[in-house]
């Protein structure tokens, strides 16, 4: 199974297709837009000293990349019997990487809108925490896997990290105000310490496209120009209720908000996929974790 460009979703529908795997017959789910491929398993390498959850690597037509395994990485105990026969290599692309995840067994795909899918919220801390949402389908549960934290994880210096903010030098304080739309605890927090660090100290945070959205919409209800409280938006794309995407279609749409700049931060940014942003009218579109990159767009189109 390849990603075909031709079964992808329109840009700006609010809608995701998702591959369900299996772990152990728990029921987990990447985004279409992640995967590159799914193959039969491939001879392994072992890398001695590697990090636990990491199998070995792979040679796959010319590329050697790391192999994963989402037993380990989910910290799901094993079968007694595996069937061997069924395990799929799911071939992922993400933050500029590629990387191979081990499952047990891939099922199928689903098309759902992003309003289906449940935020963990409270049933996971937000250090430990590999599910990024949940999907109900009648009596069963899918749940949606941060495969980018399963990644730190094993590699920390793949992550958004503060001191990086430091080779910009020293910069002046920014009175300037950035609405900024990202659904993970960790990644807010991040964020909000490398765009302080940077000199954006006024950064309102929201879970999701939907209340950011909301958030924006208020001024012009309340009689308040917009563009004198907020003058730049930055969205990650994978988000409960509204995604990215979807979220900047709508601000490009409203009279009332259409001049804000908007950044795509996320790690679905790659050549295939960026003309998805281009549509909706993202300004710019970044790949996480390269921040610097972030602080240096948001200096030259900030309002």
């Amino acid at each position: 199974m390849t990603n075909d460009a031709g079964i992808l979703l329109e840009s700006g529908t609010n809608e995701l297709e998702i591959i369900e795997f299996e772990i152990n017959s728990n029921k987990f789910g990447i985004n279409v837009l992640k995967v590159r491929e799914i193959i039969q398993p491939l001879p392994l390498t072992p890398i001695p000293h590697a990090h636990p959850n990491v199998l070995g690597i792979i040679q796959l037509r010319g590329e050697v990349l790391p192999v994963i395994s989402m037993e380990k990485a989910l910290k799901i105990n094993p079968a007694a019997n595996k069937d061997i026969a069924n395990e799929k290599f799911i071939v992922a692309e993400f933050n500029k990487q590629k990387v191979v995840f081990q499952v047990h067994h891939v099922t199928q795909i689903h098309r759902i809108s992003w309003k289906q899918i449940e935020k963990p919220a409270n049933l996971y801390s937000v250090d430990s925490s590999h599910i990024i949402g949940v999907i109900k389908r009648d009596i069963e549960m899918i749940l949606l896997v941060d495969f980018e934290k399963i990644v730190v994880d094993i590699n920390p210096d793949s992550g958004i990290h503060v001191d990086k903010i430091k080779s910009l030098g020293v910069r002046e304080r920014s009175l300037k105000r950035i609405v900024a739309a990202e659904d993970s605890p960790l990644l807010r927090k991040l964020l909000q310490e490398t765009l302080s660090a940077a000199g954006y100290e006024y950064v309102e945070f929201f879970e999701n496209g939907e209340d950011a959205l909301e958030y924006l919409q208020s001024f012009s209800e309340n009689g308040t120009n917009v563009y004198d409280e907020v003058h730049l938006v930055i969205t990650d794309i994978e988000m409960p209720k509204m995604d990215g995407h979807y979220f900047t279609k709508k601000i490009k749409e409203n009279p009332n908000l259409s001049k804000l700049p908007v950044i795509i931060f996320s790690s679905l940014i790659t050549e295939d996929l960026r003309h998805k942003g281009d549509v909706v009218g993202a300004i710019e579109q970044i790949s996480k974790p390269e921040i610097n990159e972030l602080v240096l767009k948001i200096d030259q189109h900030i309002m």
